[in-house]
């Protein structure tokens, strides 16, 4: 089985105002005071900006970089609400793509949207509930959301070869500025958060795991935890990946929030990605944090042995986002990704290579 795997893929806001239908561009952010202010940031940076753009222009090279690895299956961790409609919450910082736009999503053939994330009920339960309904009514599978706790915690179920099923489980951490009160309860809608990450809630996680799990099933737990930047890798992580490992028997880790890519780990031979990074943003032309290079972005594709699930392979395609569109990133960009990465996975005892392509390859 081959997996494309990527972090925030983040639609709302300035992306969600050079597509075909965008939202009201009002904000209630502190400085900015309309979307459109984020698409003339970017302007400044790299130029005009088209308008009412195809569904697939903000892939750009990325389409044809994944057409041609034919990954089985397809997940991003989609972080931004899906709506026209709701009340803002009060946290300072709101993302929402139009219903209508959602297209975007559709046009790169994308199989499941990771919902367990701390943008996605920005614009309320209201907003959540549309989320919902446009998400699935376009035929994704979602995870990590739902109109009530059950809905919330059930994985997707995906079919990745004929008679193998990959099992998708996603949760959000506190740590990733989730709030509290977005959490799904029984005849409430929300997300799946993750109160803590000690033996308790890895617990909970094995018994949900557990209760769906069939015998031959892949399965591959998302988690949108910790700060935007930094390249540390907490305790708490490390231990909680290894126990979904060790004692959930997970495949695959999929971790996500930071701006920029972290550590990659294999541990007794399955992947855990502690960060992906942003995959698609509108951060383009915003000072500050230049250190991270955040206009720069991973897709990856991890092979999986269909018999043990161990990973066979892990390349990363490097991308750089201008215009609001990912092209492919320079020579000298992928060899910046490539050994900064390696900086990182060389404490997991893993090292990166850059190939002949200026593509990103971890050691077996």
């Amino acid at each position: 089985m081959r997996l494309f795997l990527c972090g925030d893929v983040m639609t709302g806001r300035g992306i969600d105002q050079i597509m075909p239908y965008p939202c009201e561009p009002i904000l209630y952010e502190p400085h900015i005071r309309s979307a459109l202010g984020y698409v003339k940031l970017a302007e400044s940076h790299s130029g005009e900006i088209p308008r009412a753009v195809p569904f697939d222009y903000i892939w750009g090279d990325a389409l044809d970089e994944i057409d041609r690895r034919e990954p089985d299956l397809r997940i991003i961790n989609l972080e931004t609400s899906v709506t026209a409609d709701g009340q803002p919450e009060p946290k300072g910082i709101n993302y929402r793509m139009h219903p209508a736009n959602v297209g975007c999503i559709a046009a790169a053939d994308i199989d499941c949207c990771i919902l367990a994330n701390n943008h996605v009920a920005d614009w309320g339960s209201a907003g959540l509930k549309n989320t919902l309904r446009a998400i699935q009514q376009a035929g994704l599978a979602t995870a990590g959301a739902g109109l009530d706790a059950d809905r919330a915690a059930a994985p997707a179920m995906l079919e990745g070869a004929p008679g193998k099923r990959l099992l998708v489980f996603a949760f959000a951490c506190p740590s990733s500025g989730v709030p509290d009160h977005w959490a799904a309860a029984t005849n409430r809608p929300g997300v799946n958060v993750l109160a803590s990450l000690g033996e308790n809630a890895l617990t909970a996680v094995i018994r949900s795991i557990d209760r769906w799990r069939r015998p031959g099933d892949v399965v591959l737990v998302s988690v949108h935890w910790g700060p935007n930047w930094g390249y540390e890798v907490p305790a708490a992580h490390i231990r909680f990946a290894h126990g979904l490992i060790d004692s959930a028997r997970v495949d695959v880790v999929h971790g996500h929030s930071s701006h920029h890519p972290l550590a990659i780990e294999v541990h007794a031979g399955k992947p855990i990605l502690y960060g992906c990074g942003d995959f698609i943003n509108d951060y383009e032309g915003i000072a500050g944090h230049e250190a991270y290079r955040p206009e720069l972005s991973l897709a990856y594709f991890i092979d999986l042995d269909d018999v043990s699930h161990t990973r066979l392979r892990m390349e990363m395609v490097p991308f750089r986002m201008q215009k609001f569109r990912l092209v492919r990133a320079s020579d000298v960009d992928a060899a910046w990704l490539s050994q900064t990465l390696d900086r990182e996975c060389r404490r997991f005892e893993r090292r990166v290579r850059l190939t002949d392509q200026s593509t990103l390859m971890l050691s077996v």
